[in-house]
C-alpha cells in the first residue's frame, strides 16, 4: 500500500521496487539521475539484483531562478530547452554559458565520484532511469533521451513521484513509466518526503564504489580474517558487514562507528583509515544497521541501539585469534560518535580512545560523558559552527582527558583542500599515542 509522504528516499525505493520486480529476470541496468536519486537507485538496484551506474544530466536553471528549470543537457553536451526558456530570461546567450558550466561540472564529478572506472554500457539492455521525483521533467527527459541513443533493449523510467501534466510528456521518451503516485497539484519534488536532505558527493562515490558481492545473498562475500577483507559479524538479531584491514606489524585496532545515513563504505572515513593502517593500525569499518533498519531516520537516531552494535562488534573482534590481543580504539563520526562513547563508558569494554571527526558527541548521555576514561579527541570544523558548538558542550562534560581540535576554515563534511588530511593526521597520532603507549610513529 502506498504510505505519502515518503519517509526519505530509501522509503520511496523500497515501495517503488515491487513495481519493477517484474523486470529482475532481466538483469537490468539501474541509472540514477545524480545527486538525489543515487542512493534510491542503489537501493532499487540491490533489491532487483540489478547493476548500476549513473546517467550525468544537469538542469538549467532561469537566470532569476536557478531552480526552475528551463532545459537539461546530458554529459555529452545534448540538450533540450524549453519553450518557456526565453520568457524565463534564458536568451541564447546565456544558455550556452550554462550549458558548458553544466558540463564543467558533470566532467568533475564524474571523475571524483569513480575515478579509473568506466561507465555500465546500456546497449541491448533493460534500462531503469531512476529520480526521486518529476517537476518539470527535464532532466529526466534528457537523460531518457541519453540512454536512449545509446541502443537499449528497453527503457524505463522510475519515479516515486510526479507531476501528472510532466509524465504525461515523458511517456514519448521511453518504453516503460513506473510511478507510484502522479497528482495534478504537485508543488515540489521535497513536499513528497518528510525527509529530503541534500546528497553529498561522498555519499554518491560510495554508492558507486565496486565491490566483490556473494550471489546468494547480495553481500560482500567474507573472507579469512587473519588476513583481512570483508566480515559478516553475527550479533543476537542481525549480522553486520564489515570491511577489516589487518596490518602484518599491527599495533593496534580501530574500529568505525558510522553516523546517520553512512555506512563501511563512506570514502571519509576509508580515507582515514587507509592512513591509519599505514600507521601500523588495524582497522574495522562496519555498517551498524541492516540495509532495512537503515531506511528509516530513527533507527539512524537510536544511540542505543547503535552502541549496543559496538559492543557486539568489540566482542566479536576480541573472538578473533588475530585481533584479541590488540588494544582498541573507536574512531565516530556524525551520531556514530555519540554511540562510540557510550560502548567506551561502559566499564567492561576495553577502548584505549576515541576519536570524534564532526560528530555529535552530545547525543550521547550526560552519564556516559562522565564516566568516560578513554581519551577522547574531538575534530571539528572551524566553519560547522552548531557541531561546534554541540562539541564544546561535550567537551565540558566529559568525565576523562578530553581535547578539541579545530580544523581552521573547514565545513562539516571536510571537503576543503587538506582538511581531511588534517583529519586523519590528527586521529592517526591520538590513537598511537594512547593505544601504543606513546611510541607513535612519524608517516
Amino acid at each position: 500500500m502506498l504510505r505519502l509522504p515518503f519517509a526519505d528516499r530509501l522509503d520511496a525505493a523500497a515501495q517503488l521496487a515491487p513495481a519493477l520486480a517484474h523486470l529482475r529476470d532481466r538483469h537490468p541496468l539501474v541509472l540514477a539521475i545524480p545527486r538525489g536519486a543515487v542512493p534510491m537507485g542503489r537501493e532499487i538496484a540491490r533489491l532487483l539484483g540489478a547493476d548500476f551506474d549513473v546517467v550525468m544530466v544537469r538542469k538549467l536553471g532561469a537566470p532569476d531562478n536557478p531552480e526552475f528549470a528551463v532545459g537539461a543537457v546530458d554529459e555529452s553536451g545534448h540538450a533540450w530547452v524549453a519553450t518557456h526558456a526565453a520568457a524565463a530570461g534564458a536568451d541564447p546567450g546565456y544558455l550556452a554559458r550554462a550549458i558548458a558550466a553544466e558540463r564543467r561540472t558533470m566532467r568533475t564529478r564524474r571523475a571524483r565520484w569513480s575515478p579509473g572506472r568506466a561507465s555500465c554500457d546500456p546497449a541491448g539492455r533493460t534500462v531503469i532511469v531512476v529520480d526521486d521525483g518529476l517537476a518539470t521533467g527535464a532532466t529526466m527527459r534528457v537523460a531518457l533521451d541519453a540512454v536512449r541513443r545509446r541502443r537499449p533493449a528497453w527503457l524505463v523510467c522510475a519515479v516515486p513521484v510526479a507531476a501528472a501534466d510532466s509524465l504525461a510528456e515523458i511517456q514519448a521518451h521511453c518504453d516503460e513509466i513506473a510511478c507510484l503516485h502522479a497528482p495534478r497539484a504537485f508543488d515540489t519534488v521535497g513536499s513528497w518526503y518528510r525527509h529530503f536532505e541534500q546528497v553529498s558527493d561522498d555519499a554518491v562515490a560510495a554508492c558507486l564504489e565496486d565491490e566483490p558481492v556473494d550471489a546468494d545473498t547480495d553481500r560482500p562475500a567474507p573472507a579469512d580474517h587473519d588476513a583481512g577483507g570483508p566480515v559478516r559479524i553475527a550479533l543476537d538479531d542481525v549480522v553486520l558487514d564489515g570491511d577489516l584491514a589487518l596490518p602484518d606489524d599491527a599495533r593496534g585496532l580501530v574500529v568505525f562507528a558510522h553516523g546517520s545515513g553512512s555506512s563501511r563504505l563512506s570514502p571519509r572515513n576509508r580515507r582515514v583509515a587507509a592512513v591509519l593502517q599505514r600507521r601500523r593500525l588495524a582497522t574495522l569499518l562496519l555498517d551498524l544497521l541492516t540495509p532495512t533498519e537503515d531506511r528509516f531516520a530513527a533507527q539512524r537516531f537510536d544511540i542505543g541501539l547503535l552502541s549496543r552494535r559496538v559492543r557486539g562488534a568489540l566482542a566479536w573482534a576480541q573472538s578473533q585469534p588475530a585481533l584479541c590481543g590488540l588494544p582498541v580504539g573507536l574512531f565516530g563520526a556524525s551520531t556514530g560518535a555519540a554511540a562510540a562513547i557510550e560502548a567506551a563508558a561502559d566499564p567492561a569494554i576495553p577502548v584505549a580512545a576515541v576519536v570524534s571527526r564532526g560528530g555529535r558527541p552530545d547525543l550521547a548521555s550526560p552519564q556516559a560523558l562522565a564516566q568516560l576514561r578513554a581519551p577522547l579527541l574531538l575534530l571539528v570544523g572551524g566553519a560547522d559552527h552548531e557541531v561546534l558548538s554541540l562539541n564544546r558542550q561535550a567537551l565540558a562534560a566529559a568525565g576523562g582527558p578530553a581535547e578539541m581540535r579545530i580544523v581552521p576554515d573547514a565545513s562539516h563534511l571536510f571537503e576543503e583542500p587538506g582538511a581531511l588530511e588534517e583529519v586523519a593526521a590528527a586521529a592517526a597520532d591520538w590513537f598511537n599515542r594512547h593505544l601504543c603507549q606513546g611510541n607513535a610513529e612519524s608517516e
